[in-house]
């Protein structure tokens, strides 16, 4: 007798998800390019023989996936996709992690950590006159945001970001933005930043000085000794 495997049983997907589907794979397979608009509901109901709830429906979770833009009184047009985009859609999931794993938060900095150690090197060897420029002016903004934890924290990951932007990676800079927004979303009212300002702008400018001499050794020596200051003032 033939031992069958049972089978797994068949899941019936929504009319919403399958016109969901179908846009998708045209997205995916370049059929439709950014910018390109999608066509009318009533077209799109006929198309796949569904009604307009199902394909509201579909038009909603592409949307919410950052795939489509929805203006009112407009067709929607195809995206165009960003490496911030597929950080953007894991948000909600790392800050729940971060409030309901504590472990999770010491290995996002020790991730922060190496790699942010990382891309200030790239961005040493790449830093231009217009970075400096760029980081100098986020610098004198987060001296004219003393006062305001909020407006600072705002500043500094700006700063962080624009170095990992440097580098010449635009994942770097998204991978940077969202896990410094995890970090200090999830920690604003135990980050203890008090006294401490001054000595983040005096660091930040260091670091400054280093990348406009293309010096990746000082960079990354400056960069290790902020990460190892500021880092115990984040409660695990």
């Amino acid at each position: 007798m033939i031992n069958l495997s049972p089978e797994k049983p068949i899941v019936r997907q929504k009319l919403g998800d399958q016109v969901f589907e179908k846009i998708r794979q045209q997205i995916e397979s370049g059929e439709l390019k950014p910018g390109d608009d999608l066509q009318p509901e009533r077209e799109l109901m006929k198309q796949y023989g569904v009604g307009r709830p199902a394909v509201r429906e579909a038009l909603q979770l592409l949307h919410s996936k950052g795939l489509i833009i929805v203006s009112h009184g407009e067709r929607s047009k195809v995206a165009k996709l960003k490496a911030s985009d597929a950080f953007r859609q894991i948000d909600d999931v790392a800050k729940l992690l971060l409030a309901q794993e504590p472990s999770s938060l010491a290995n996002l900095k020790q991730f922060r950590r190496l790699f942010e150690i990382g891309f200030v090197e790239l961005a040493a060897e790449n830093c231009q006159a217009a970075d400096v420029y760029a980081l100098n002016a986020i610098v004198d903004k987060q001296q004219e945001n003393l006062g305001s934890a909020e407006a600072f924290i705002r500043s500094d990951i700006e700063f962080h970001a624009r170095i990992a932007e440097i580098s010449g990676n635009e994942l770097f800079k998204a991978v940077s933005e969202s896990v410094l927004s995890w970090i200090f979303e999830h920690h604003s009212s135990l980050l203890h930043w008090s006294g401490k300002e001054e000595t983040t702008l005096r660091e930040h400018k260091k670091i400054i000085a280093s990348l406009a001499k293309n010096d990746k050794q000082g960079a990354v020596k400056i960069m290790t000794a902020h990460l190892d200051r500021s880092e115990p003032l984040l409660k695990s």
